[in-house]
């Protein structure tokens, strides 16, 4: 029961967060998708403080016929994206940044796990969508998790990139992850500071493939 009830407040949740990225969208505006965990969802901010909000406003002062949707979720790993991700692209969707790994990371979870996880995010949305643009975001973990892991979970990013031919954005935290002031109470969830940093990371690897 708890389960049920468990997988009706997600998508409830999921639902009012599509609802909010959704009003801009027409006919003639391209679809963006960024599937993450809670640094995507913007985890103890407002709505407008997420980096895939201040790429929407990027997006908007170049005039670029682009809707960013977010469908991050806390908590989520690479396995509850590859359940996710045909349900997120159930409206059309040209574009996908897939921002997960981190919850694999510090929960221990085999680095190859994560990586065939990844490509089976990319395989299934690109069964939707031969033509998506897919972008893997790269993610690091602390050295407290041990050398050989660390190494292990940066590195399968950029092979999961190349083996898919999707684009790297290489750390998706760059300048952010590990700085306290850069972060909330917690050291994990960036502040709002934090998220337009986020957002410039992305977006300097994503905007010369919106004026193509």
């Amino acid at each position: 029961m708890l389960g049920l009830w468990a997988a009706i407040a997600w998508t409830v949740a999921v639902g009012i967060l599509f609802a909010g990225n959704a009003v801009k969208a027409n006919d003639t505006q391209k679809r963006i998708v960024i599937l993450g965990d809670s640094i995507t969802a913007g985890y103890g901010l407002d709505p407008g403080e997420s980096y895939p909000a201040v790429l929407q406003k990027k997006i908007d002062q170049a005039k670029l016929p682009f809707v960013v949707a977010n469908a991050g979720v806390s908590g989520d790993t690479t396995a509850g994206g590859l359940r996710r991700v045909a349900w997120a692209m159930t409206k059309r969707a040209d574009i996908l940044v897939i921002a997960l790994g981190g919850n694999d990371g510090l929960r221990g979870i085999s680095p190859a796990e994560t990586k065939k996880n990844l490509l089976g995010i990319v395989s299934k949305a690109r069964t939707r969508n031969p033509k998506i643009q897919v972008f893997i975001a790269g993610m690091q973990m602390p050295g407290n998790m041990g050398q050989e892991f660390t190494e292990r979970f940066k590195t399968l990013f950029p092979a999961v990139a190349k083996e898919s031919k999707s684009t790297l954005i290489p750390f998706l935290i760059e300048g952010v992850g590990g700085d306290e002031k850069l972060n909330q109470a917690d050291g994990i969830h960036p502040t709002a500071k934090g998220q337009k940093i986020i957002a410039e990371n992305v977006w300097k690897i994503l905007q010369p493939k919106l004026i193509k």
